[in-house]
């Protein structure tokens, strides 16, 4: 048995864990329980975990929860209290205080002024969106290494463990590969539970693959072009200003192909509010 096959043994057990924190965001997450899934000796299995993927179990599972409790946020009603408790936190204080720690802001204020407030029209004062933020561009056709995701775009973060997985297990992560996603449905008129999207990375050089990772070609020709910066969850209010405000007074039309994003930095290691996120929309 060569290292790969011994790597890709450890990815596949570790894997099961990140599946079921997607999964169980809601319930208590013990570190035996983990174990267990895992099929790891629990007295060393949270460090493999910690090897391969950079962080802790524990920030794993808060960086997910936060992540989530923004989106509840910025794009539902959702009571604060009950955030809260969904997010593993016995008391409103200590979430308001871990969530300000990450945002920068406290939850009841990032719902009224987080940065999908600048994507609502009509709104007075405040930094709003224009026109001119965004950019057509000329964007080169792209052989894409993709695993799939159906499911809420919120938790396409899976399929992208996944493939940085696989990429790893393979010594393939380099400074030069590009992570993308590609989304093909509307959220708006599909079930979340029927949403298709992909997790992808465009490297330097061709490869072969083998399963989970198939290979996507994205089209070339012209973009336009929405540089996003904040956290993942104000994309909605993005896309709607996007496609409800820009495409429709641009004198431009949407091509038949799909929309994606490009990840310019790591969730990983990036406060929220600096992550930066390129959405393409391909133009006729």
């Amino acid at each position: 048995m060569n290292d790969l096959t011994h790597r890709a043994r450890y990815e596949a057990r570790l894997n099961r864990v990140l599946d079921h924190i997607y999964d169980h965001l809601d319930e208590p997450l013990e570190i035996d329980r983990l174990a267990e899934i895992a099929c790891l000796s629990p007295y060393h299995w949270h460090r493999i975990y910690q090897a391969m993927h950079g962080e802790t179990v524990a920030v794993t599972v808060r960086r997910l929860r936060l992540h989530r409790a923004a989106g509840y946020l910025a794009n539902g009603s959702m009571p604060i209290a009950e955030i809260a408790a969904r997010s593993g936190y016995s008391s409103l204080q200590s979430f308001s205080r871990t969530f300000s720690a990450a945002f920068g802001m406290p939850p009841a204020q990032y719902r009224k002024q987080g940065t999908h407030s600048r994507f609502r029209p009509a709104l007075s004062g405040g930094d709003q969106m224009t026109m001119r933020e965004v950019v057509i561009r000329e964007v080169p056709a792209m052989r894409v290494l993709t695993v799939d995701h159906v499911g809420s775009y919120m938790q396409i973060g899976k399929a992208f463990d996944t493939l940085v997985g696989w990429l790893a297990a393979r010594n393939l992560l380099s400074p030069e590969m590009r992570m993308v996603g590609i989304f093909h449905d509307d959220p708006g008129i599909m079930a979340e539970r029927e949403l298709r999207s992909k997790a992808g990375v465009v490297l330097p050089r061709v490869i072969d693959v083998d399963v989970p990772v198939t290979v996507t070609e994205v089209r070339g020709g012209q973009y336009a072009v929405l540089r996003h910066k904040g956290p993942y969850a104000d994309m909605a209010s993005a896309y709607q200003w996007l496609y409800g405000e820009w495409l429709v007074q641009s004198g431009r039309e949407a091509a038949d192909a799909p929309v994606f994003e490009e990840y310019l930095n790591n969730p990983k290691d990036t406060a929220p509010a600096e992550l930066v996120t390129e959405i393409c929309l391909p133009l006729v």
